[in-house]
């Protein structure tokens, strides 16, 4: 299981070879109410023709992610988004020498986050983005830098929903994401007819309240916020029944982008600015701070 993997960073940071690492440091951007300050390199360098040199030499950097799912990337009142994967990208870009400001943003539904890469409408994506072999067809990935796992919400006063094994016999229709993994995984739970896609979750809420569908399913954390926002309307089953590796989304075959990531999420979990992200954002309503996941091989 992937979970066994979870290591602490000091494990593992002496056996990560990365190609190349930024010089310099100090400074610091302003990310936000919810954000944390990460120190931003000064003049960082870079190996000629690589994507970090790139990126640090335009002094930009486009993000792709969600603008609806609370506590990962949930678009605020200035009109970005906010919450752990978006602070995660703020570290990437800290390291890049870029501050917060100049990051844009693109919204990354489930349905269109290879096609955003592969048209290089985005540097990277970082949209709670499971890491599977069918989209290693299209991209690559870095990371994983969390892990989730699938699970349920429900109405608060519904208790015959207990878990994945009883949705059928409820005769429950269940809402998900199109082109997302709980979307598929779900479909060995309920009946075809008895799945309900939309492009965002937040619609899939909405049919909760309005009892159009019984349950919702997507990773945990997600739901998580969902919940937090429903004003005690709907709550989590609490049945986790896969495991969900979040990786960063980047153009196929890019190793050493994939190795830089790699590196400074590591750096950023020596540091303490990883666990500060999770704790001002997914951490007000999730009572554990995660560790950072062992990194897949960069290929």
């Amino acid at each position: 299981m992937r979970l066994s993997r979870i290591t602490r960073i000091a494990a593992v940071a002496a056996a990560v070879v990365v190609a190349a690492t930024a010089c310099g440091g100090g400074g610091s951007s302003n990310l936000g109410s919810s954000g944390t300050s990460p120190s931003v390199a000064e003049s960082p360098t870079f190996p000629a023709g690589t994507t970090m040199e790139r990126l640090a030499s335009a002094g930009t950097l486009r993000l792709g992610t969600k603008f609806d799912q609370p506590l990962f990337g949930l678009k605020g009142l200035d009109g970005n988004p906010q919450g752990f994967d978006v602070e995660i990208a703020k570290i990437i870009a800290a390291k890049l020498g870029i501050p917060a400001d100049k990051i844009t943003y693109t919204e990354t539904p489930s349905a269109i986050r290879e096609e955003v890469i592969e048209q290089d409408r985005v540097d990277m994506v970082v949209a709670t983005y499971t890491i599977n072999d069918k989209r290693k067809e299209r991209i690559s990935f870095a990371g994983p830098y969390y892990i989730a796992g699938q699970d349920l919400m429900v109405a608060a006063d519904n208790n015959e929903i207990t878990g994945p094994d009883s949705l059928r016999a409820a005769n429950a229709k269940v809402c998900s994401v199109a082109g997302s993994t709980p979307s598929e995984n779900i479909k060995q739970y309920i009946d075809a007819s008895n799945l309900v896609l939309f492009d965002v979750y937040s619609k899939c809420a909405d049919a909760l309240r309005t009892g159009q569908v019984q349950a919702v399913t997507t990773d945990n954390v997600i739901l998580l916020g969902l919940v937090d926002q429903s004003n005690g309307a709907f709550k989590l089953v609490g049945q986790q029944f896969t495991e969900e590796p979040y990786g960063i989304g980047i153009q196929k075959g890019d190793v050493e982008f994939c190795q830089f990531i790699d590196q400074t999420l590591q750096e950023a979990a020596a540091n303490g600015s990883y666990q500060a992200a999770w704790e001002s954002t997914a951490g007000k309503v999730s009572p554990t701070t995660p560790t950072l996941p062992e990194p897949d091989p960069c290929v």
